[in-house]
């Protein structure tokens, strides 16, 4: 590391230049150096803008174990990365394309996610390998992925480029199930992780399940692992997550538990099997409703989980009274998420209650239309998952549905 060097009751002086022309490295302490002097470290790429008072004497030198100082001990992944990457790019670095550097990544493994928006400018491009070996070390990792859009296939195929490392297989532990995918082939939605604890907690022992949209194994492993749900019937139609929900059951040790239907759920030949029928679809799974009525056991009924995005009219804040204006904002994976059901929870309730309750007449209708009798449906719970847009919530209804009895 570069250093300037001079006596030490020039060190102040000297430091207060280093900072006014912003040519200071702050990764590192000031060290003493040999002949009673102190050493502070600057910036490599910033040498030749060095203008120096010619009152403070001084020469530079290079230090070949910099102490980190106190604020690069405290840096955040994120700090960190950006200090690795300035040296690559020397003379070159810019706030634009500091810009361009990730403060957020999903990490699965020994593997880093990166965003799609991320060092997309030119000057990284020029870099190659030596980029992404940086970043890796930066953030602990030996792989290195980035995103891009997902693909219009219906069945969501992510859109990613790996960019260090041999394959793209990695194993995540969520709630203490290890799943295992291809990240440049399967999605992973870390989003979900509330819905999958409350299934996790859901009473299903003994208790025959379908999962009709079941992916990598979102829900059917916590169906599998914590609910003690006796068999789950899982329905995917992706080729790629059905080999990953094949090796997540058998990591697992639950593989003889589960039987996997390859293919569109719409053609599924079960009928009158199962206590509880998961439709984990965004944003809608309407066109698995009837599926899931012939799934149903038809002399005891059971529980559907229907997922489906809803859209809630704005509330202003002054319609909302003041004990509700001073409520206090919370922190959730999306930014206004917790804030928007603590303050708005209120007024956007009424609209979730009548949809979940629009959706039990047409559940009820269409099991009375299959079975030539009448059945009813009741409203057991109203989960909000998580917030997609302003004004748009994930919600799950849990509707309990029987026969009615002679």
């Amino acid at each position: 590391v570069p250093a300037l060097a001079t006596e030490r009751r020039f060190a102040q002086r000297l430091r207060e230049c280093l900072e006014q022309e912003r040519l200071s490295d702050r990764r590192y302490r000031l060290q003493r150096v040999p002949g009673g002097r102190v050493a502070l470290p600057v910036l490599e790429e910033k040498l030749s803008q060095l203008c120096l008072p010619p009152e403070v004497p001084c020469e530079l030198v290079r230090i070949q174990d910099p102490v980190p100082s106190r604020a690069a001990r405290r840096r955040t992944p994120a700090q960190r990365l950006r200090d690795e990457l300035r040296p690559l790019l020397g003379a070159s670095w810019s706030e634009e394309l500091e810009r361009d550097v990730p403060h957020a990544w999903q990490r699965h493994g020994d593997l880093v996610l990166l965003s799609q928006d991320s060092f997309r400018a030119e000057p990284w491009e020029r870099l190659g390998s030596a980029l992404w070996e940086t970043v890796a070390s930066a953030l602990g990792a030996r792989r290195v992925a980035r995103r891009g859009r997902v693909m219009p296939d219906g069945m969501r195929t992510p859109s990613v480029t790996l960019l260090l490392g041999q394959h793209g297989w990695v194993e995540h532990v969520d709630n203490g199930i290890r799943y295992t995918f291809d990240v440049t082939k399967c999605m992973f939605s870390p989003g979900n992780i509330t819905e999958k604890l409350r299934v996790a907690s859901l009473p299903c022992s003994g208790e025959v399940v379908v999962d009709l949209y079941a992916g990598i194994g979102y829900f059917t492993l916590p169906f599998l692992v914590h609910a003690g749900a006796a068999f789950v019937h899982a329905c995917e139609w992706n080729s790629n997550a059905v080999e990953a929900l094949h090796r997540t059951l058998l990591l697992n040790g639950v593989r003889d538990r589960c039987h996997i239907h390859a293919g569109d759920s719409r053609q599924l030949q079960l009928q009158d099997v199962a206590d509880r029928v998961n439709l984990g679809l965004i944003p809608s799974s309407e066109q698995g409703w009837p599926v899931a009525c012939r799934l149903l056991k038809k002399d005891t009924g059971g529980v559907l989980h229907i997922h489906h995005n809803v859209e809630t009219p704005p509330v202003l804040l002054a319609e909302q009274g003041s004990a509700e204006a001073a409520s206090p904002e919370g922190e959730a994976q999306h930014p206004a998420e917790d804030c928007e059901k603590e303050m708005l929870g209120a007024r956007l309730r009424p609209e979730w209650q009548q949809w979940a309750e629009a959706t039990a007449r047409r559940i009820q209708g269409l099991l009375a239309e299959l079975h030539g009798r009448p059945w009813c449906s009741s409203v057991l719970h109203i989960e909000a998952v998580k917030s997609y847009a302003p004004h748009v919530h994930h919600l799950v209804l849990d509707l309990e549905c029987r026969p009615v009895l002679p």
